[in-house]
């Protein structure tokens, strides 16, 4: 996928203080030769297993919620709160990823995160309430700094193909958050029915990429290191449309995670099953991340895709709400359809509203740091308002205003037009 660069595309023009920085794995414009052949499968391998354990820290707990909550006596709200705080902790902590770079390099800082996370997921077993919310908050930071990092060491490393290995690095993400859907339960019931066991395991799969990872921290990229700074980015509404158009797709994703096994399991589904159906549903995001952007890339502009995507991710929730559990996994493919191309064209956007590629970094952490941010606010909202009325109906009206005020956002940063700003040499 190519970055436009129509400098009359351009809203209109505007100036800020605050100065973004690239941090160092990202491309400088210095042309650098592909990775040496004998090292590329090993980096294709590392850079896979890293980004499939970038999300089941999230979604191994939800099919165990409820029986984490009978377990610590949690409320809803409480509850809410334990799947909210990795997701904050996503946007928070995205600003240490350019420092911890600069400082360490990306490859040793992923290396150094990747065992952080392995620490905050078996955290999350040692103890019964004060774990679980001290383990989330060290994985969902350590999730939100690799997450930066990643796209960067892809844009670098496999210039020619970013946009093929981007839908590598999707589908990584997928299949980890699908697989850990679908077996927690499973490994939680052959592990004595032990929850603490099953959200444990996970740590394993970090360990075992942080070894695949290590040969990386060998590799020196000093051609990398050059400075740019980016500037009024945080005050151009293009970008603020893209970036409140993540955060809201995001929010619906998040509350996904967190929430639709117990909704289905109160609507008379085992907790096996429940996994099964979310884990069905994240498996179907693999056809429609990679297809969705090359779909929405074949128009003017993307605003029919976004209304398209978001559509069908209300209504595979609705589906899921209030439909008749005979067609429930009907329901799971068509919110799988939706939100597979939701956040890929979120990703596709910070891309094609970019006038250069330190643009769209800095955009890219914008939209990650903020919307992020914003996504947690989501999950605990369900959390508060099932607290409140004792049942899920309510909670149909959060997903129609979270995927309105998406649409509208989507509708702006649809648009064929580029944010206004200056990426500058220093």
């Amino acid at each position: 996928m190519s970055l436009p660069n129509d400098p009359k595309d351009t809203e209109h023009k505007v100036s800020c203080p605050p100065e973004e920085l690239l941090i160092d794995a990202e491309d400088d414009g210095t042309p650098e030769a592909a990775p040496r052949p004998q090292r590329t499968w090993l980096l294709l391998l590392g850079l896979v297993l890293v980004a499939i354990n970038l999300r089941p820290a999230l979604s191994s707990l939800s099919p165990l919620l409820n029986t984490v909550r009978d377990g610590t006596g949690l409320s809803a709200a409480a509850a809410g709160l334990l799947t909210t705080l990795p997701v904050l902790c996503l946007g928070l902590f995205a600003p240490l990823a350019p420092m911890l770079a600069r400082r360490l390099g990306a490859e040793r800082t992923v290396l150094l995160i990747l065992f952080t996370l392995a620490g905050g997921i078996v955290l999350r077993s040692l103890f019964p309430v004060a774990g679980l919310f001290l383990g989330s908050l060290v994985a969902g930071a350590s999730i939100g700094i690799i997450g930066v990092l990643l796209p960067g060491i892809v844009k670098r490393d496999f210039p020619h193909i970013a946009g093929t290995m981007t839908g590598v690095y999707t589908m990584a993400l997928c299949l980890g958050a699908a697989t850990a859907a679908g077996s927690t339960v499973p490994l939680a019931k052959l592990m004595d029915n032990s929850w603490q066991l099953a959200l444990a395991f996970w740590a394993i799969p970090a360990v075992v990429a942080a070894v695949i990872w290590l040969p990386q921290t060998r590799q020196n990229h000093h051609a990398h290191r050059a400075v740019y700074k980016v500037k009024g980015l945080w005050r151009d509404p293009l970008a603020w449309q893209v970036t409140l158009y993540m955060g809201l797709q995001s929010s619906l994703a998040y509350i996904v995670f967190g929430w639709v096994p117990s909704i289905l399991i109160d609507r008379g589904l085992s907790a096996v099953e429940a996994g099964l159906v979310l884990s069905g549903s994240v498996m179907v995001q693999l056809f429609s991340a990679l297809a969705a952007p090359w779909l929405a890339t074949r128009g003017k502009d993307q605003r029919i895709a976004v209304v398209i995507v978001m559509g069908l991710t209300l209504a595979g929730l609705l589906g899921l709400l209030f439909a008749p559990l005979s067609g429930i996994w009907g329901w799971a493919v068509v919110l799988g359809l939706g939100q597979g191309g939701t956040f890929s064209i979120a990703l596709a956007l910070i891309v094609l509203r970019s006038p250069d590629a330190h643009v769209a970094s800095n955009l890219s952490g914008m939209a990650q740091g903020v919307g992020y941010t914003l996504a947690a606010c989501g999950p605990f909202l369900v959390g508060v308002v099932h607290d409140v009325t004792g049942g899920w109906a309510a909670t149909g009206v959060i997903f129609v205003v979270v995927t309105v005020a998406g649409i509208v956002f989507g509708l702006g940063a649809g648009r064929d037009k580029l944010v206004q700003v200056k990426s500058e040499h220093v």
